[in-house]
């Protein structure tokens, strides 16, 4: 008698998912046009706070439609200067939020294949970010310090995924160097973030689940006397410690020699 109610509340996602979908393409057409004919006498923060808009719709109908709700710790330890933001990257959840949860303008940085993304990628094209070619390894590590560089001057925080693509829940990428390298040059502390997305967005899924997903930023992680190599160590360190802590069901299999120590809190 039991069996139907999964098959139901499957059947039932799977509509709000659906509605979900339809919700971001109704709303990111016309935003993207309006963007783009904005970028035509409109640029830097203006242009990027009203796209920003567009970020507080999507995660409206992730709440409404699909009861994706979320949770924020450690906000109080966030700097009042400059800062790189380093997070854990689990879904297209966290892409959406940070605009909306970070109290300064941010300038992402991602692979240049997002911008030919049809409306979406078209308008990110027109925002001050950092759009970079993966394949052209140490150019693509110098614009990255170039563009980083003038857009912390100007006052943007810069975000970047260490891990460089989605990681499935319970599961750790490979930590790349780039952001650590980027504090390490111009000098700005990292700020680490575990995001427990997975549970409600998982990887590449089209179904979305209701439920909770934390927020937990870290003590920023100043790089003076640190070089690349230990500064992305530590980062790595608390975002997957404090992942673990959030989300300890997601790493039930993990063998206890690869678990990180205690969260630094």
């Amino acid at each position: 008698m039991q069996a139907p109610e999964p098959a139901a509340r499957r059947l039932f996602q799977a509509l709000r998912s659906t509605l979900y979908l339809a919700w971001l393409i109704v709303t990111v057409v016309p935003y993207a046009i309006a963007a783009l004919l904005l970028s035509l006498v409109l640029r830097g923060r203006p242009l990027y706070r009203f796209c920003v808009g567009w970020a507080w719709l999507a995660l409206w109908g992730a709440r409404v439609l699909c009861g994706i709700r979320w949770r924020v710790r450690g906000d109080e330890r966030l700097p009042q200067g400059p800062a790189i933001v380093l997070v854990k990257h689990q879904s297209a959840w966290e892409t959406l939020a940070l605009p909306l949860l970070l109290p300064r303008d941010l300038s992402y940085v991602f692979k240049r294949e997002l911008l030919l993304v049809p409306f979406f990628g078209w308008a990110l094209g027109r925002l001050d970010m950092v759009h970079i070619d993966r394949k052209r390894g140490a150019q693509a590590i110098g614009r990255l310090q170039q563009q980083g560089d003038e857009l912390l001057r100007k006052g943007y925080w810069i975000v970047m995924f260490p891990e460089g693509t989605r990681t499935a829940r319970g599961r750790q990428g490979k930590y790349k160097p780039g952001g650590a390298k980027l504090a390490t040059v111009t000098g700005v502390p990292v700020v680490p973030i575990a995001v427990t997305s997975a549970r409600c967005w998982p990887r590449q899924a089209f179904i979305k689940r209701p439920g909770m997903i934390e927020v937990s930023i870290g003590e920023p992680i100043s790089p003076d006397g640190l070089g690349a190599a230990e500064l992305g160590a530590r980062v790595q360190h608390w975002i997957e410690a404090e992942m673990r802590r959030l989300d300890p069901e997601a790493y039930v299999d993990e063998a206890p020699a690869g678990t990180p120590g205690a969260a630094v809190r």
